[in-house]
């Protein structure tokens, strides 16, 4: 404890300013902590971090190595630091996989520059806490894989080696959300279409079973399924579908990101659904996570181009189910998928009753000064042209929205903040279209996620009474 004090009295003394360090490991011999800090070095703006190295003893932080765009997690062997990051120029940061880097570490030597290890074009590293381990054989690694988050083995030698030369530890069709090595033994954390999280001994029978009290409540199964896009491109996602013969309303929903995706883990928000009599239909398309470089990169200057026509083909492949009616379709998604709610909305109306657009891009011009992130993640996509950003902004295009909508955000959103909807609200209402206003007061953007309780509650109510009303009697209970 009196070590990690003295880190964090000298951390204040970076003689380039002051700098946030996270993501703090020790190296192996105990004089040094590393951790991730943005850079300080005077040069032109831009989102590259390094990894700062702080003497146990005493002394200023020092730059071990340069970074070449973000980084997430670090881990140290024995004269080596190993880190998940991405390389971009300037403020162009995302869409990119994040891979793994090696660098030496020399505490009397210059900073270091790394050596990517991994294939940009098809290894795509998840970061989450622990979540990268360097061993005898390899350094283990969580990565993104088509909607599975598996824990693959990368070589100690490992030079831009591509996804299918990386070994499985433990995969399949699940999200493993941590895991932990010792001594050659393997433990995850599995989330499966069934359970939010289940604890595996790798390579015994030795599982928990939190979530059985949870299957016991009617949990309806992922069901994969695949479309195809005008231009030739497939499109992969699930539909959840509920009990019974059917053929049940569906809700197209969207996720945010873009660069994210959905998976093979338990998605409340889909059981919620379909319990209420509700066909879920999720997509990944072009702009998401897990399917390579190339996909993920593909809207960049492009939105609402290929990633419309994605979850349209996924759509149209879900409502060639018996199961699902073609006649009571909504759609509904928060932050790029609000944002593309509200694009649907306006240029596909025709294929839906109604929307439920929640903590929405809609008007990128405004989002640039009051977001976040808005200052570089507006170029990112749309680049700086303001006329190309109100091209390409929902709000442009409220005119044309002619089917009930529903416009949903949190107080405290400072990722899309609360201007973005009333924005877009009032453009609505001053068109004359039916349009609800929905405010959670002292939330922020994750309310969906991590919430008060009581909101999130409320919430669920208020999206079951909106398809209810728009899309048909629904077959579920009130949420619990």
């Amino acid at each position: 404890m009196e070590k990690l004090k003295e880190v964090v009295r000298i951390q204040s003394q970076l003689p380039d300013g002051t700098v946030d360090l996270d993501n703090p490991v020790w190296t192996p011999d105990g004089r040094h902590v590393l951790a991730v800090g943005a850079r300080q070095d005077g040069g032109p703006q831009n989102l590259h971090d390094d990894v700062y190295a702080v003497p146990a003893a005493g002394g200023e932080p020092f730059v071990a190595v340069r970074g070449v765009g973000m980084i997430s997690l670090i881990a140290a062997a024995e004269g080596r630091i190993y880190f998940l990051g991405s390389a971009f120029e300037g403020l162009a940061a995302r869409p990119l996989p994040d891979g793994l880097w090696v660098a030496a570490f020399d505490p009397a030597a210059e900073p270091q520059e790394p050596r990517l290890m991994t294939d940009p074009k098809t290894v795509d590293c998840e970061g989450v806490p622990g979540g990268l381990v360097v061993t005898g054989d390899g350094v283990l690694a969580l990565v993104r894989n088509r909607g599975a988050v598996e824990l693959r083995q990368i070589p100690l030698d490992a030079d831009r080696t591509p996804l299918d030369e990386l070994a499985v530890i433990a995969g399949g069709q699940v999200v493993i959300k941590a895991f932990a090595e010792d001594a050659g033994r393997v433990a995850v954390v599995v989330a499966t279409p069934e359970s939010a999280g289940e604890v595996v001994l790798v390579g015994t029978d030795i599982k928990t079973d939190f979530g059985a009290e949870l299957r016991e409540t009617g949990i309806r199964p992922l069901r994969e399924i695949h479309g195809t896009a005008p231009d030739g491109y497939p499109v992969h996602g699930w539909v959840v579908l509920p009990e019974g013969e059917g053929p049940h309303p569906v809700v197209l929903s969207i996720h945010g990101g873009p660069y994210m995706y959905y998976g093979w883990g338990l998605f409340d928000e889909a059981q919620v659904y379909a319990s209420a009599g509700y066909a879920v239909v999720l997509a990944n398309p072009r702009g998401s996570a897990g399917y390579g470089l190339d996909h993920g990169a593909a809207i960049v200057n492009a939105l609402g181009t290929v990633d419309a026509d994605d979850v349209l083909a996924l759509l149209d492949a879900a409502l060639e189910l018996p199961e699902c009616d073609a006649e009571r379709v909504g759609v509904m998604g928060g932050s790029y998928g609000g944002f593309m709610t509200s694009w649907l909305a306006a240029h596909h109306g025709h294929r839906f009753k109604a929307a439920w657009s929640e903590r929405a891009v809609n008007a990128w011009d405004s989002f640039v000064g009051s977001s976040d992130i808005g200052w570089w993640f507006a170029q990112t996509y749309c680049g700086a042209d303001p006329d190309v950003q109100r091209a390409v902004s929902p709000l442009t295009y409220a005119d044309k929205i002619a089917i009930p909508f529903a416009v949903v955000h949190s107080e405290q959103d400072w990722r899309c903040p609360l201007e973005q909807a009333q924005r877009m609200f009032v453009a609505l209402k001053t068109n004359g279209t039916e349009a609800e206003l929905l405010i959670f007061p002292g939330e922020g953007h994750e309310l969906t996620r991590s919430g008060r309780p009581v909101h999130r509650r409320q919430r669920f109510d208020a999206v079951l009474e909106w398809w209810g009303r728009h899309l048909g009697e629904s077959i579920g209970t009130e949420t619990t």
